[in-house]
């Protein structure tokens, strides 16, 4: 039976040390006259031999007391290779309904961008912090916000982590981009909507349906794909509030989660659920949702009778460009919905707000 024990040992390299005759130093003098790295080796359980490089004892130490642990429980054998390609694939598949689906996508745009830069027929576990390195600079050399390449770092770095824990393709310690670290940026101002603006906004907008968003947006503080999202049945017209819930797909549902999977209750002002009653009369017949209008609806429905719908499609899509259109005609500076969100936030936290907090 192999042994379970890890050792470390200096590996020389380059040529034997020879004395002033020109005869070869016996091995107990070449520690201060030949090059040498650390290797940690282990038996795996199949009985072969396994060893790691490393350029300083404090690295080869600190590998070796996460191999004992492994070896000790049957798990010293090397990762099971995988290419990139295959990896995205599996993530893909592996992590769809475990996460939110915008997070999903964010991991898989990011992962597919590397894919692209590195190839995707490399081995997971030929790539090294080079290659994290060299992704993070042609993404800033092509244009991409440091906030934008930022996200990316943050992303690739937890999904190199999965790659280790729990999927064991890689070694503790491995992640190509455990040590990049996030690029600075100089602070950018928060766009607040005063008061002002949104009464503004809400003077021109039209119909009830972008009146309903934009008071939904500025009083409860939901996030757009929460708003979105929103059903008729989460909707309580009798205590005032409205509950921000996870979706399973079915018929006339789109599979959906909130963000952290953390669903909650938010009260919500008279004048929203005034709004939100004229919003009702005016929703089409057989459609569960608070904000999909009717021609959105009926593309939706054709779209799943065609096999085509995708649960990660956003419900209402353009958005952003009507909020455009329409905050140019309100004479308002630029702005996001997340402007609104943010802003109903500050208002909350003001000494002179009458709101309350987030349920």
């Amino acid at each position: 039976m192999a042994t379970t024990k890890v050792g470390i040992y200096r590996s020389y390299y380059g040529p034997v040390p020879r004395d002033s005759s020109g005869q070869p130093l016996p091995e107990s003098e070449w520690l201060k006259k030949r090059p040498f790295s650390w290797v940690v080796r282990w038996f795996g359980s199949d009985g072969n031999r396994y060893s790691k490089s490393f350029r300083t004892r404090k690295e080869a130490e600190h590998f070796t007391e996460i191999k004992q642990a492994e070896v000790r429980e049957g798990r010293g054998d090397p990762p099971e290779e995988i290419t990139l390609t295959n990896f995205v694939n599996e993530h893909e598949q592996v992590m769809n309904g475990q996460v939110a689906s915008e997070t999903l996508q964010d991991q898989m745009r990011a992962l597919r961008i590397f894919k692209a830069h590195v190839g995707g027929g490399m081995s997971l576990g030929e790539i090294r912090p080079r290659q994290a390195e060299s992704f993070v600079a042609m993404r800033l050399s092509l244009g991409a916000k440091v906030a934008t390449v930022n996200k990316d770092i943050r992303t690739l770095k937890r999904v190199f982590n999965l790659a280790i824990n729990p999927r064991g393709y890689l070694p503790p310690g491995e992640n190509p981009f455990g040590g990049i670290k996030q690029r600075k940026q100089s602070a950018k101002s928060i766009r607040y909507v005063t008061s002002e603006e949104y009464q503004k906004l809400q003077s021109a907008a039209s119909p009830t349906w972008w009146k309903t968003l934009f008071t939904g947006a500025y009083t409860t503080g939901a996030r757009l794909n929460e708003i979105l999202n929103l059903t008729w049945s989460d909707v309580d017209f009798a205590q005032n509030r409205i509950r921000i819930a996870s979706k399973e797909a079915g018929d006339t549902l789109a599979g959906w989660e909130p963000k952290d999977h953390e669903g909650r209750i938010l009260p919500v002002p008279v004048e929203v659920m005034q709004l939100l009653a004229d919003l009702q009369t005016e929703a089409p017949e057989g459609c569960p949702y608070v904000f999909v209008p009717g021609w959105r609806w009926d593309c939706i429905q054709k779209s799943r009778k065609a096999g085509t719908w995708q649960d990660e499609q956003r419900l209402v899509n353009n958005l952003n460009r009507r909020l455009e259109t329409l905050r140019k005609r309100a004479g308002v500076g630029k702005l996001t919905y997340h402007d609104l969100r943010r802003s109903c936030l500050t208002n909350w936290a003001s000494p002179d707000s009458h709101g309350v907090p987030v349920g």
